[in-house]
């Protein structure tokens, strides 16, 4: 039994993948609020009818105070969501508007049940089947509006259906037994349309993260391409304008690639590449940003943030390079260029800080430099061809 409540439990409720839950937030109470604010005047606007079709043998209370205490709650509702409530970048709003309006709409929910409940109890024999008419069409409308949020729809299902469909069920009446049959079939299709949509919902969310990861990570490495890196320092920049603090970018290039390609095939030199990128991140960590440029060219964003020292960036990136690949039982060595430059220091605008580290690359080309030579501001670095 309890492994049939469990299955039932995760086909209704799937566990949502993390990489997304942010945005799913976000996306689920930017429609919850638009949807329940027109439900919340819909509503509203219905009340007045539902007061006038009172049953003569209700309590007044039920006759005139539920309906009261309904056009009051769905008024207000409407006029709160009709305001600004900044959710579009607030996780932490969007999750409490969701929250508020789940247990909101349950309570409502409770008293449209009691109103009907006891409605149809005391209407006459003639009269009593237009009462659950009434509530299942507001019923299944409210769970329409609330189908993004699973559990608000679920749970105001649950408190408006199952009374009135149980007393429909039981009465003995060949029409109420129908009529009951047919909410319950009416309410399942609403179910699994309910459950289907968050699917459909989670499915989008997850397409669109796998393009906007596709468009910004290289498809060889796995490291951010060119047009993501230039993000990074982008933003970066702007964060160091503000702060004043020094963040660092460092070019890498590979010498001699083409021969490994020629002599191993390149399959082997994408192999070799995929060993420096990894090589590369571990020696970043979380400290860093790496990309790949195109080809056999790297960058390496030190942010402003880092622990990573600015005059030994070179040295710990060409470090983590030293040792030969071994690479589909062939050891190949690797030899590098560096070159790093620093904001403020060697350059104020992102184009300069690029033309910097790119000089003194070119610069360590040129120049045969050991990688354990010191370094400040913009430094070029070239690691030597070790034997294999």
């Amino acid at each position: 039994m309890m492994k049939l409540v469990q299955q039932l439990r995760i086909r209704l409720f799937p566990p949502l993948p993390e990489a997304i839950r942010d945005e799913f937030v976000l996306m689920t109470a930017a429609q919850l609020q638009v949807q329940s604010r027109m439900l919340f005047l819909a509503l509203f606007l219905t009340v007045p009818t539902a007061a006038y079709a009172y049953s003569a043998g209700a309590p007044w209370f039920v006759r005139f105070g539920l309906p009261a205490i309904m056009g009051g709650a769905c008024f207000a509702g409407f006029l709160s969501l009709s305001r600004d409530l900044k959710i579009s970048t607030s996780v932490r709003r969007a999750r409490k508007l969701i929250r508020q309006s789940t247990w909101s709409s349950s309570a409502l929910a409770l008293v449209c049940s009691a109103w009907c409940v006891v409605s149809w109890l005391g209407a006459p024999a003639d009269t009593k089947i237009y009462y659950p008419l009434i509530l299942s069409m507001g019923a299944l409308s409210t769970a329409y509006c609330l189908s993004s949020v699973r559990s608000a729809a679920l749970l105001n299902l649950a408190i408006d259906m199952l009374p009135i469909s149980a007393l429909l069920l039981t009465s003995g009446n060949r029409l109420d037994l129908a009529a009951g049959v047919s909410m319950a079939v009416a309410t399942f299709f609403l179910l699994r349309m309910i459950v289907l949509r968050h699917r459909d919902l989670v499915s989008l969310l997850e397409l669109k993260r796998q393009m906007r990861v596709q468009a910004s990570t290289d498809p060889l490495t796995g490291l951010l391409n060119r047009r993501a890196f230039d993000l990074q320092v982008e933003a970066e920049h702007a964060t160091a304008e503000k702060s004043g603090q020094v963040f660092s970018i460092a070019l890498i290039d590979l010498n001699g690639f083409k021969p490994i390609n020629d002599s191993y095939g390149h399959a082997t030199g994408d192999q070799l590449l995929c060993e420096v990128a990894r090589r590369l991140l571990d020696a970043c960590g979380q400290e860093g940003q790496v990309a790949r440029m195109g080809g056999d060219e790297f960058a390496v964003l030190v942010p402003a943030r880092s622990t990573i020292k600015r005059d030994v960036i070179a040295d710990r990136l060409l470090g983590a390079l030293a040792r030969p690949c071994d690479i589909g039982g062939h050891r190949i060595p690797v030899s590098a260029g560096l070159g790093v430059a620093h904001w403020p220091k060697d350059a104020s605008v992102i184009s300069g800080l690029f033309e910097a580290a790119d000089h003194a690359l070119y610069a360590a080309k040129g120049i045969q430099i050991v990688p354990n030579a010191n370094a400040t501001g913009s430094t070029g670095r070239v690691q030597p061809i070790r034997a294999a």
